[in-house]
């Protein structure tokens, strides 16, 4: 259990290793489908495991497991709940050129000054919905059709941006910006951030793949796994509702602030 299985794509990992991560990806592909932060869990346990090797190895895996769940919870709430497919496909177009641009900048930007910035945002963002337990309980938009795209698509190529240099967080942020600012409801907003997270994926892995930067073995496992995790985590999103969805957004603010806030404290 504890010998490298020396397999083409899964760098060096034990058995145990293997395991470990597949179970990592379905835990984060439930967390994802339901309210984003998925990477939360699925990230840090690539760069605990993976032995030696540069990070952007795990950057660029990571992101193949987590277009495959993506994809499988997109399409689980397209059965569900009704996706506003005109302002979603064009949100995703702009968070797909924005993660590419990310990616191809992920080794070039202080990731300490940006920690900085993503922590102060998620505790704004989560003491905001917890002040507001009303929040995203019914879908209420905030502006006419065209101002509302407008913001889609400006949150969406920043996001997208943030996503590409594999920060913490998107899924999250993504759902937060279609309640607290255009109005959807939790359950709305989480169906249309799925669609635009598999473009932000897809926008990252334009870069890394080419670059070689994938561990095909391990990634395609992952994205197994994190399929499964994905499809259980929306059905249980479509079934519970807005309300379940606010309360595991909260959740997992809280620990993405913790995990940013120990990760700087460490000084990494």
């Amino acid at each position: 259990m504890l010998d490298a299985l020396n397999w083409p794509g899964f760098a060096d990992l034990t058995l145990a290793g293997l395991l470990f991560l597949c179970a990592a990806a379905f835990l984060a592909g439930a967390v994802d489908a339901i309210v984003g932060g998925g990477g939360l869990i699925q990230l840090p346990a690539m760069l605990l495991l993976l032995p030696g090797g540069e990070v952007i190895y795990s950057l660029a895996t990571n992101k193949v497991a987590a277009i495959a769940g993506t994809a499988a919870a997109a399409r689980t709430y397209a059965k569900r709940t009704p996706i506003d497919w005109s302002a979603a496909l064009s949100m995703a177009l702009v968070a797909l050129l924005g993660s590419l641009g990310g990616a191809m900048l992920a080794n070039a930007l202080p990731s300490h000054v940006l920690n900085i910035i993503v922590l102060v945002a998620l505790v704004a963002v989560g003491l905001y919905t917890w002040r507001k337990p009303d929040l995203g309980s019914v879908d209420a938009p905030r502006f006419q059709r065209r101002v509302q795209l407008l913001v889609m698509l400006a949150g969406g190529a920043v996001i997208g941006f943030w996503d590409g240099i594999a920060g913490p967080g998107t899924g999250s942020f993504l759902v937060f910006l279609l309640v607290g600012l255009v109005g959807f409801a939790f359950l709305t907003a989480s169906a249309t951030a799925k669609v635009v997270n598999v473009a932000t994926n897809i926008g990252a892995l334009i870069f890394f793949i080419p670059a070689g930067k994938v561990l095909w073995g391990l990634g395609i496992l992952m994205a197994l796994s994190n399929i499964a995790g994905s499809v259980l985590g929306a059905m249980l999103a479509a079934r519970r509702g807005s309300g379940f969805v606010r309360r595991v957004f909260l959740t997992v603010v809280v620990g993405l602030v913790i995990s940013l806030g120990w990760k700087m404290a460490a000084g990494a």
